[in-house]
């Protein structure tokens, strides 16, 4: 597990001057905290001699008043540097980890659930914090209160000392193995704690569908079986503590015993004063503390080591998709060319994607019709690099896709996913996502390529409307015309729509499409559908079929093929459609 902690050393060299500080007044502290017993030795002595006065106990005790000052300012101080610098780091890491997060592709999102990159964030990130603050506390504390309380002792009397510190070894052995166990059910505890969070999360998020579906019986025996495992795990770890500890203080009131008996007879032949043994007495008592927190310390270093251990794996895992370090930072335009594309998802045997080829010229309209699973959404992301394509496979105005920085390259694309994801922020606020900048009567304009306007008055606070989580108020239709308008906020050259019109009725498909075509007619649009009805004013189809285009044309000359899968699909539709309309009409014509 230490080896985890190499990745803390540039957070710890950044704050090695507060370290440095905050190990300085630990270190006061300590020798401050070890004196105190030689004070109360003397004045004892000088109360064991029978003639003492209260100025001969004058300076003992007002050296156990400043010693005490010390203590308290010196742990003021060293909790400020330690314990401050800790926060500190924990802040940095956290926000580096989420900036690691949003480098991520959207593979590592899909091998990796949601409740266990969050576990990461905050559980584990807690453990590594409190391993920098008071795991480095309670080590120097413990390591040099050790050294300083036995170096006492044995100037006392080396004798006594030496019987006395006689079990130290033992409680030495039993440290080590229970640090072993400890980090292994540490672990274990980290792990279900982050397939709980997990289970909580997708739960929530889906509550609808739980609720649809009559589920809640069944995602409640989950939670809570996940729940007792938990709590199975983290007694475990209590066991663990709670058969440690006593056995350590166990340990060290057999050292009581050996003082007191090989002390006893020091006093009673005259060789070790009363204030000596008490000295030693009150020396033994502080040296339990430094053995029961060498337990402590080692407990702390483990978790935060197994959390460590967790969160370098996040960081250690880099994006597949890879930027040359002189990538351009203009963004491109110009036709849209897609060269001998094949593309097999991580893990799978068989392309999703299978020579790919087209050229869409810059201000045209491209649509692409397939049975479901047939490649058309990867085939969208690829374009903005969502997944990546490799090089020499798109082009845009003649320069591949992949010489541009990713965020220069995507400010190209609008994209309008298959499941319309909304913030939980207003209407205006979500349309404006991705340009705060509009100018003055743009989002108006937005609100209407977007039929949105027609649902104004449906909104009870107008634009300032907070729609919930994922638009929890919304209808599916309204989400979609709000991504839509969110895209094309953005002024894209190229617009992407996965199936996007899916959720909103004919006529106002209609008009969605006819104001985009009209809005702006030198952008490129690329439109996945399952409607013809959506695809008919294309420049050009394409029809997918297992990853291959099977099918390429106009509506008018795909409709000519009375064979293919397109003018198959419009029949079908269009059979559907006069069924819909008789069923309203009543009955036949």
């Amino acid at each position: 597990m230490l080896k985890e902690y190499r990745t803390m050393l540039p957070y710890i060299k950044k704050y090695r001057l507060k370290y440095l500080v905050g190990f300085i007044c630990l270190l006061a502290v300590d020798a401050a905290q070890v004196s105190i017993p030689r004070y109360v030795s003397q004045a004892i002595d000088i109360v064991a001699s029978g003639t003492f006065t209260m100025s001969a106990l004058l300076r003992p005790a007002l050296s156990m008043v400043l010693s005490a000052l010390l203590i308290s300012c010196g742990r003021f101080l060293w909790r400020y540097f330690i314990m401050g610098s800790s926060r500190r780091i924990e802040a940095e890491m956290r926000d580096n980890l989420f900036g690691h997060y949003m480098e991520m592709s959207s593979t590592f999102y899909q091998e990796n659930k949601t409740g266990d990159l969050m576990a990461r964030a905050t559980n584990d990130m807690n453990a590594v914090r409190q391993s920098m603050g008071m795991g480095f506390v309670s080590f120097i504390d413990g390591v040099f209160m050790t050294i300083m309380i036995v170096g006492a002792m044995f100037t006392t009397n080396s004798r006594v000392a030496l019987y006395t510190i006689i079990p130290l070894p033992l409680i030495t052995m039993l440290i080590l193995q229970f640090g072993k166990l400890v980090g292994r059910q540490f672990k274990k505890v980290q792990e279900i704690y982050s397939k709980m969070s997990d289970i909580a999360q997708e739960t929530v998020s889906g509550m609808r569908v739980v609720k649809a579906f009559v589920k809640e019986k069944h995602f409640s025996g989950k939670f809570a079986e996940t729940n007792d495992d938990y709590s199975a795990a983290v007694m475990d770890l209590v066991k663990t503590f709670g058969f440690f500890f006593p056995l350590i203080s166990f340990l060290a009131g057999i050292s009581n015993v050996i003082l007191l008996s090989t002390g006893g007879n020091e006093v009673i032949r005259n060789t070790m004063s009363p204030g000596d043994i008490i000295a030693m007495i009150s020396y033994l008592e502080m040296l339990v503390w430094p053995l029961m927190g060498a337990g402590y310390t080692v407990n702390i270093i483990q978790r935060g080591g197994a959390s460590l251990k967790r969160l370098n794996e996040i960081f250690s895992t880099k994006s597949d998709i890879s930027v040359p370090l002189d990538a351009r930072r203009d963004s491109p335009s110009g036709d849209l060319e897609i060269r001998n594309l094949s593309y097999t998802f991580k893990g799978a045997t068989k392309p999703v994607l299978e020579n790919i080829s087209l050229v869409v010229p810059e201000g045209a309209t491209i649509g692409i019709l397939g049975r479901v699973g047939s490649g058309k959404s990867t085939l969208l992301k690829v374009m903005p690099r969502l997944l990546d394509p490799g090089e020499g496979k798109i082009f845009i105005g003649g320069r591949d896709i992949c010489l541009y920085e990713l965020s220069s390259l995507r400010k190209t694309f609008g994209f309008v996913p298959q499941e319309s994801f909304l913030f939980s922020a207003s209407v205006k606020d979500n349309i404006m996502y991705g340009n705060q900048d509009l100018v003055p009567g743009r989002f108006e304009d937005l609100a209407r390529i977007a039929a949105l306007d027609k649902d104004l008055q449906l909104f009870p606070d107008g634009w300032d409307t907070v729609v919930g989580e994922r638009g929890l108020t919304l209808s599916g239709g309204q989400k979609q015309r709000i991504a839509i308008a969110r895209a094309l906020a953005l002024d894209p050259e190229i617009l992407i729509m996965d199936d996007s019109l899916s959720a909103v009725d004919a006529e106002t498909e209609e008009k969605i499409l006819q104001n985009l075509l009209v809005e702006r007619q030198n952008r490129t649009n690329v439109i996945v559908s399952h409607r013809v009805s959506t695809l008919r004013h294309a420049d050009s189809i394409l029809v997918l079929e297992d990853g291959k285009v099977i099918q390429s044309g106009t509506h008018g000359e795909l409709m000519a093929d009375g064979a293919g899968f397109y003018s198959e699909i419009a029949r079908l539709q269009e059979l559907e459609t006069e069924v819909a309309e008789n069923s309203m009409n009543g009955g036949e014509r």
